[in-house]
């Protein structure tokens, strides 16, 4: 039933492009809906609803980019950029707007279909692990039973990546882990830099000053550990 297949959002202003992926998702296991530009994705999502977005950076009006910071605002939709840039500081730049994954054009439909099923396990629930203590840090307290940072009474926003990373690093406070360690437990997709963007977006929510990080910190050498209070 296609009730049951992930519903994948491919907004590209090539139509062309867009119509052989809606084609190729479609025979791959997948519910494919198109759009052509940010205005025409905004009315798709405002109608339904999406497991992931595959979402063209270079766009007339307004780009993939921004349209991924302002998704970030508001929904933790996981969102793969396609850029015809591949150029490490414009993959970054992605990331750091709240993306999950890049892929650089051009590109095989194959891997973009691998890549999909990579961030959609990691979406997935896990096994249930023992309810994890919430962590203080100063003024905030992360609540990691339901993914929740808190100000008081004040919820921070947090998407499903740093959320996750926060998690891993709550549940055992103190421990220093590798960047391939937190790859592997989180829900962070692509490759050990990303962890260092995710982290790096993590600090800002976290850190009263993420230049001088207080409670997640960088261990040369070897990765990173949290050290919350209490």
């Amino acid at each position: 039933m296609t009730d049951d297949l992930p519903h994948i959002l491919v907004v590209d202003d090539d139509t062309r492009l867009r119509e052989l992926l809606r084609r190729y998702l479609s025979s791959n296991g997948f519910l494919a809906t198109t759009a052509c530009d940010a205005a025409d994705a905004r009315a798709k999502l405002a109608g339904l609803a999406f497991d992931l977005l595959v979402l063209d950076i270079m766009m007339p009006g307004e780009s993939g980019l921004e349209l991924t910071e302002s998704l970030r605002k508001a929904s933790d939709v996981p969102i793969l950029l396609l850029t015809a840039r591949g150029e490490p500081d414009d993959r970054i730049a992605g990331l750091e707007a709240g993306a999950d994954d890049y892929l650089a054009k051009p590109f095989q439909p194959r891997e973009l279909v691998l890549r999909i099923n990579s961030i959609l396990r990691r979406q997935a629930p896990r096994p249930a692990d023992p309810p994890a203590q919430p962590v203080r840090l100063g003024r905030l307290v992360f609540h990691p039973d339901r993914d929740e940072l808190r100000n008081g009474e004040e919820v921070i926003r947090l998407t499903t990546a740093e959320a996750s990373l926060l998690r891993v690093f709550a549940a055992a406070p103190g421990v220093v882990f590798t960047r391939e360690e937190l790859t592997e437990r989180s829900k962070v997709a692509g490759n050990v830099r990303t962890i260092d963007v995710q982290v790096t977006r993590l600090r800002r929510k976290i850190e009263p000053d993420p230049r001088e990080p207080r409670f997640l910190h960088t261990v040369r050498g070897e990765g990173y550990v949290l050290r919350p209070e209490g």
